[in-house]
């Protein structure tokens, strides 16, 4: 009985609407069941495998590898954090705070170690089914799929997928942030072809190319975030403790259950996902790669790119933004760059804006690289 009322409330809701908002009904129902599915699977895996992320001594151990192999763990470490730090980094953590509030980020935290476990499993599985492509190794979850759970169609369907998501979907959206950023100083098709021309001289080397380009743009463009983060942190350290304090009572704020907290929570999962990919099986294409039977050491390396994004990278642009006076502030058609743009300008002045413009190119550059990748690996 009551099913059948929900049923009609649901399909009644979905007639009386137009197009473009039944697309976003439909969204927010799908991102729900992703949601409970994926933060199921992440907590059974917790419990099976032990805590298997709060295994700090493993992890460490796991970046150990032989001084000849051509495609090391921590290559693969970077093709995947180079595909995970992108721009929803900044943009997606600053319009989640703006649209969900401060408690978001608790979740994002809380998400990213409980699925961390699905990061593991699934880098594991891309080892152990992966194939040999010319000289090197090639997998992911439509190879387990098809090797493992002999499902051939329903690795195809991944596959392809992830193919028009990656080379259709996000690739895109990556390079019209980059063209958005730099509309200023150089036209938007100059950017475009740039970009082009860059990435063709990039990518035509294959994989080998691809990594190498990695190792190096990530640890600079990481390594450049956190150094502008901790100046900020230094110059309002006495504001620390209560800023923790507020994302946690505002992720923790369950007061009658309401529409207001599972927002927060929901927004706070989805941007988790969104920056750590924990689950969405693109860690395996990555650790696939490694010239490396060790299919548990793969995994555990795999965690430390979940962490590395929503722990500290996220966490980064949280803490910029929540030290400025973003509160009160209205941002017209917000799409999240335009709040890390305000509290940027504020924490830097001039500088701060033009940091920001490098920092977001380079993020987004690194997930063309990798998510073209990701693209070719489902194609074949």
């Amino acid at each position: 009985m009551n099913i059948s009322f929900f049923r009609q409330i649901f399909l009644k809701n979905l007639f009386m609407i137009s197009l473009g908002e039944k697309m976003e009904y439909i969204n927010k129902i799908l991102w729900v069941v992703a949601t409970v599915l994926m933060m199921a699977s992440g907590i059974y895996y917790t419990v099976k495998l032990k805590g298997i992320q709060f295994n700090i001594g493993k992890i460490i151990k796991s970046f150990y590898h032989k001084k000849d192999n051509e495609i090391t763990p921590f290559d693969t470490l970077m093709l995947s954090t180079a595909a995970k730090v992108g721009v929803g980094s900044i943009a997606g953590i600053a319009l989640a705070i703006y649209v969900g509030g401060v408690g978001t980020i608790f979740w994002v935290w809380l998400s990213s170690i409980l699925l961390a476990p699905n990061s593991f499993v699934e880098s594991c599985l891309g080892v152990l089914y992966r194939e040999k492509d010319e000289n090197n190794y090639i997998g992911g979850p439509a190879y387990y799929m098809d090797h493992g759970l002999k499902q051939k169609k329903i690795a195809s369907l991944y596959a392809i997928l992830t193919f028009f998501a990656y080379i259709l979907g996000f690739l895109t959206i990556q390079s019209n942030t980059i063209a958005k950023s730099l509309e200023e100083y150089i036209p938007s098709f100059a950017s475009g072809i740039l970009v082009a021309i860059i990435t063709f001289f990039i990518i035509y080397k294959g994989l080998k190319g691809i990594s190498k380009f990695s190792n190096k743009l990530v640890p600079i463009m990481g390594c450049g975030y956190l150094l502008v983060t901790i100046i900020v942190i230094v110059k309002h350290f006495y504001e620390l403790p209560m800023i923790f304090v507020s994302i946690i009572k505002a992720g923790l704020n369950v007061k009658s259950a309401s529409i207001g907290f599972m927002s927060t929570l929901l927004i706070g999962i989805q941007r988790g996902v969104f920056s750590n990919e924990a689950g969405l099986g693109t860690s395996a294409i990555a650790s696939s790669t490694a010239d490396t039977n060790n299919a548990i050491g793969q995994g555990l390396v795999q965690i430390v790119g979940v962490y590395f994004t929503s722990l500290v990278i996220c966490t980064s642009t949280a803490l910029i933004i929540m030290t400025s006076s973003y509160q009160g502030q209205i941002f017209p058609n917000m799409n999240g760059i335009e709040l890390a743009q305000f509290a940027f300008r504020e924490h830097f002045g001039s500088f701060g804006n033009t940091f920001l413009i490098i920092i977001i190119v380079l993020f987004s550059f690194s997930t063309i690289i990798t998510g073209y990748y990701y693209g070719e690996s489902n194609m074949k």
